[in-house]
């Protein structure tokens, strides 16, 4: 029996040549479905060349929430054959390299470029519908309005609205809305090529109403004026970067790494409206500690970075707890590892590594986003813990939130408030020494701000007195250690159990799905479908992971009945941290390491072999 977000959604696939515009296509579609006031998710995976190789972009919508993408593909716009079939020459090497075609839904349709000469028995199968569309003939009809005749070869990366006009036509979408989008895209100085693109959707989509009567099984539709609720269409990058600048970032430092690069291009672009510099240094090892001594000189300093160079920042993070610097926040857009691994594909992999990123024992706080929401909350509030417990703050990410679009209820700014934490205000400096390092119960001592009367202080990254100088004294090294080291209590007593997990569903269930991160989205849609197998499901959703709610969580995993853990990396990174803490090995395991997200197929159908066959461990890929 299919869910209602299964009845209801539509999900619609372009493919092509990387630099060949699927993007602006997709994006322009995506608003397009916002503006009809349609839930939308969307995610795009390409190669880390820079031109050339196969990419797509998938964008899902319903008018019911959408966090996810399935793997079955109603509407597939094709821009070349290697969409359609793959890549031939991968294929005899990898038979799974087949292209797209054997994913499109029964019934489901497939527009592509009449002008490949494609035998319709190439598709091998006669349970979809195709629709051959001439896209440059199209794309010179529509050119001929405007004069333009004979330069279609120049307008090449239009053929993409071609395609997008022919299937937005097919699926019964209102065009005006995808006009609106357009012109919203090209506004400015580009509102003639807005208008050049509204044309070619224009031309296609008669095309297709006077070539083809026949339509894929799956409609779109939106919904009516007085039912649209105003909804941002926004990325994992973008909300990271607002909740910054909301939280008075004063330094941005990075050397460009993918997905990394995307938000420090976010904030170069706002920065000058907001007192915001943006800095990008020579290496890793200069970024982090050009945000530590801004830390130090009150600054509120973040730098974002991914796996290859985090490896770098090491030393410097280590620096900045002995230190004890308010910060500062190191944004780990996760992607696939070890080494350069797959730059521009997701994973889940470094969590262990954000748990221990440098030697010696020392505190630090560690917290994963599961969606845009969160991300943004998260970003924000990390610096207030960073000034509050002076430790340095890890934002855990994912190349997949980085780069995927989601419609989003507008931003709520009303209850996020600045906390500088505990400031030094001298009485009389001429008689009372401050010292920086003062022992105190809860581990935070007063940090002073640059230009405070009688503030000076020292510090050093030996071992040092609470005075900053160093030491190596037996009783002095104990005492400050455990000065630093109780900040990790202090900081679990006092953080809101909202940022530590989440449990959806019911507090007891017949199966308990245990994830973090943007597994989030595929296990939340997920679980409807997996309730119609008779039993209950609820979902463990861990989100800080240190100081981890180990108490908490092991009275939450002693109620579960059968316990799935869902992650993707290769070892069950959190699995091996919540055994560590609790003692409490989960029953399953649903791993995922192919560098593509979980669809939601995959969730279910992990699940369901797990249980089935009573198996520890089973690995899905329908990449």
């Amino acid at each position: 029996m299919p869910t209602e977000l299964s009845r209801r959604e539509l999900s619609w696939v372009i493919g092509g040549p990387q630099g060949g515009g699927i993007n602006a296509s997709a994006e322009i579609y995506a608003k397009a479905l916002t503006r009809g006031g349609l839930h939308v998710f969307a995610n795009i995976e390409f190669h880390s060349n820079i031109m050339g190789k196969h990419s797509y972009y998938r964008v899902t919508a319903a008018p019911v929430p959408v966090r996810s993408h399935v793997d079955e593909i109603h509407v597939l716009v094709a821009l070349d054959q290697e969409s359609l079939f793959g890549d031939a020459l991968e294929r005899k090497h990898y038979p799974s390299h087949t292209g797209h075609v054997h994913q499109v839904a029964p019934g489901g349709g497939i527009v592509y470029d009449a002008d490949l000469k494609i035998d319709p028995a190439q598709f091998q199968r006669d349970d979809i519908r195709l629709y051959p569309v001439p896209y440059f003939e199209v794309l010179e009809e529509a050119l001929k309005q405007l004069g333009k005749g004979g330069q279609s070869r120049k307008y090449i990366v239009m053929r993409n609205t071609v395609a997008l006009g022919a299937s937005v036509a097919l699926i019964g979408y209102d065009e005006d809305l995808l006009f609106e989008a357009i012109r919203e895209s090209f506004k400015g100085r580009k509102a003639e090529a807005a208008e050049m693109n509204v044309l070619a959707v224009k031309a296609a989509a008669d095309y297709v109403r006077a070539h083809y009567q026949e339509r894929p099984a799956r409609k779109l539709t939106a919904l009516p004026a007085e039912q649209r609720k105003p909804r941002i269409l926004i990325k994992g990058v973008q909300a990271v970067g607002i909740a910054k600048i909301k939280a008075g970032l004063g330094l941005q430092t990075y050397y460009p790494i993918s997905p990394a690069t995307d938000e420090s291009v976010y904030l170069e672009a706002k920065g000058p409206q907001y007192q915001l510099t943006v800095v990008q240094a020579e290496d890793e090892i200069a970024s982090i500690n050009m945000a530590i001594g801004a830390a130090h000189m009150g600054i509120r300093a973040a730098t974002s970075t991914a796996g290859p160079g985090f490896a770098l920042m090491s030393e410097g993070f280590g620096f900045a707890a002995i230190t004890e610097a308010p910060g500062p926040v190191v944004f780990l857009w996760q992607r696939g590892g070890p080494s350069t691994g797959l730059p521009t594909r997701t994973e889940q992999a470094d969590l262990q590594f954000a748990l221990h990123p440098a030697h010696g024992d020392f505190p630090h706080i560690v917290i994963a986003s599961g969606d845009i929401e969160e991300a943004f909350v998260d970003s924000f509030e990390s610096f207030n813990w960073a000034d509050r417990y002076q430790v340095p703050v890890i934002v855990l990410l994912e190349k997949f939130l980085a780069s995927s679009l989601f419609t989003s209820d507008r931003l709520d700014t009303s209850k996020l408030k600045i906390d500088r934490g505990l400031v030094y205000q001298p009485v009389s400096p001429e008689k009372n020494g401050y010292r920086r390092h003062a022992i105190t119960p809860d581990g935070i001592s007063p940090r002073a701000l640059p230009g405070t009367a009688g503030g000076i202080f020292s510090t050093t990254s030996d071992e040092h007195d609470p005075e900053g100088h160093i030491t190596e004294g037996i009783d002095n090294r104990i005492a400050m250690m455990r000065k630093r080291m109780v900040k990790l209590q202090t900081a679990a007593r006092e953080i809101p159990e909202s940022f530590k997990f989440k449990l959806h569903g019911p507090r007891r269930a017949d199966l308990t799905l245990v994830g973090w991160g943007t597994t989030k989205g595929a296990i939340l849609d997920g679980m409807t479908e997996l309730e119609l197998d008779g039993f209950s499901v609820n979902f463990l959703q861990l989100r800080l992971m240190r100081p981890f709610p180990a108490q908490e969580i092991e009275a939450l995993l002693r109620d579960a009945k059968r316990a799935v853990l869902i992650e993707a990396n290769y070892s069950g990174q959190l699995g091996a941290l919540i055994r560590e803490q609790t003692g409490i090995a989960l029953d399953h395991r649903v791993l995922k390491y192919d560098g593509r997200p979980f669809s939601r197929n995959e969730i279910v159908e992990g699940v369901r072999e797990a249980l089935s066959e009573r198996t520890k461990e089973v690995m899905v890929s329908h990449a």
